[in-house]
């Protein structure tokens, strides 16, 4: 059974290369079992040799991490104190950004993925953390550990691929609204913590008609509780603090938020949706091993290049190849791993795909304008293909609006006939 279709940029015409993607490299399609079992095998014993040398080290790594971002945070929410004078504005709001960033990606993400579990400190542990999102780590743990993490990138299964709001692969059905894909993935950035929550609370599942009432009415309580905890700590509690900053430190909280958002989508699109990264069918996942499971999160992610830095504000998601192969590894152990993955690529011949933020992000936008627009047909050009979609959306809109005015005036009754003399 075929591992890969394909990549996502290309769809396949007969007499296409299998063995080849479109780059050159070789597909998931042109590995023996013999090979997929040897990457695994090496995999398991990278993994093995990393997570037996955990260590005092690491643990003083991430205590440090979490030390640094709350010192930052009430430095910053201390600085807005007097966010009525410009400079301390700028400082605290760009301080308060970084810290949420901090909290985000390198601890919360981590943290909730049981990457310290191992430390047994309740403190610090999967089942104890709650991170500033408006996501609940319940939610979030399910719907992005259990299952997108699970089915990375299969099609029909991983609904991470444009979280139901996106055509990120031309396997996706074009419809009229894709058309507004650059939209709405703006949109999506601005207000990102927020689509996630819809998203982890099933809001567009139960409006499909996916899931009953009855299973999606707790979630969306706890959706709707965890987004009244953070919007009275950001915007009420801490403005109030600040007596006769109220509205720059509100504003403050709401600049902060919307970088940390903008960011956070950033390094997660471009870990996954850049050009080179493969999509697979549901049927590449009958019979499928652990070392198939690895060659599928090896060639369905990205990485981003760039300083320690850059590697730390991501969350170590700039490793994302890495992290999906080994999710509950340290973030910090990435770096050390990375060139022991990328040496295990090009040894077999597939494409380590990665590249700085700004040309992964351009990939990103370029696929999303792209595939905005419908995939042209034997006979029929894109705008055919849109006119004709133009033209049945009017039909059924003015369909629907004419049952709606019939329902609104109601039966006709039928004219008595006039009545004569007698």
């Amino acid at each position: 059974m075929s591992l890969a279709l394909r990549t996502p940029d290309t769809e396949p015409t007969p007499g296409h290369d299998l063995d080849r993607t479109a780059d050159g490299y070789r597909s998931a399609d042109s590995l023996t079992p013999a090979e997929i079992d040897a990457i695994g095998a090496e995999l398991d014993a990278i993994r093995e040799e990393v997570m037996g040398d955990l260590g005092e080290a690491d643990a003083a790594y991430i205590r440090r991490i979490i030390k640094v971002q709350r010192s930052l945070e009430m430095t910053s929410r201390a600085i807005l104190l007097f966010s009525g004078f410009p400079p301390a504005w700028i400082a605290g709001t760009a301080g308060l950004a970084v810290a949420k960033i901090l909290e985000n990606m390198e601890i919360g993400h981590n943290v909730l993925h049981g990457q310290w579990d191992w430390m047994r400190d309740p403190k610090i542990h999967s089942t104890s953390w709650e991170w500033d999102h408006v996501t609940p780590a319940a939610h979030w743990k399910q719907s992005h550990n259990d299952s997108h993490h699970t089915w990375t990138n299969v099609l029909g299964k991983d609904d991470d691929l444009g979280y139901g709001v996106l055509r990120v692969d031309p396997a996706q059905p074009w419809t009229l609204k894709s058309l507004g894909n650059p939209a709405v993935a703006a949109g999506n950035a601005l207000v990102f913590e927020y689509g996630i929550g819809a998203y982890d609370a099933k809001v567009g599942p139960y409006l499909r008609g996916e899931i009953d009432k009855e299973t999606f009415e707790p979630r969306l309580k706890a959706w709707v509780a965890k987004m009244r905890k953070q919007a009275t700590k950001d915007y009420l509690v801490h403005p109030l603090i600040s007596g006769p900053a109220f509205v720059p430190t509100l504003a403050a909280n709401v600049v902060a938020n919307i970088i940390r958002n903008m960011w956070s989508n950033a390094i997660i699109m471009c870990g996954h949706f850049p050009a080179g990264v493969q999509t697979f069918s549901e049927e590449s996942l009958v019979g499928e091993t652990r070392g198939r499971w690895y060659v599928r999160q090896m060639l369905g992610s990205a990485n981003i290049t760039g300083s320690k830095l850059m590697h730390i504000m991501s969350g170590n998601l700039s490793h994302q190849i890495e992290h999906h192969i080994f999710p509950d590894m340290p973030s910090n152990r990435y770096a050390e791993v990375a060139p022991r993955v990328k040496a295990l690529f090009e040894r077999h011949g597939l494409h380590y795909a990665a590249g700085s933020l700004p040309r992964q992000l351009t990939s990103v936008w370029a696929k999303f304008f792209r595939l905005s627009l419908p995939e042209a047909e034997p006979g029929r050009s894109r705008a055919q293909i849109i006119a004709s979609a133009v033209g049945e959306a009017a039909g059924g809109l003015r369909a629907k609006l004419r049952d709606r005015v019939r329902q609104i005036a109601g039966p006709v009754v039928p004219a008595l006939p006039a009545l004569g003399p007698a």
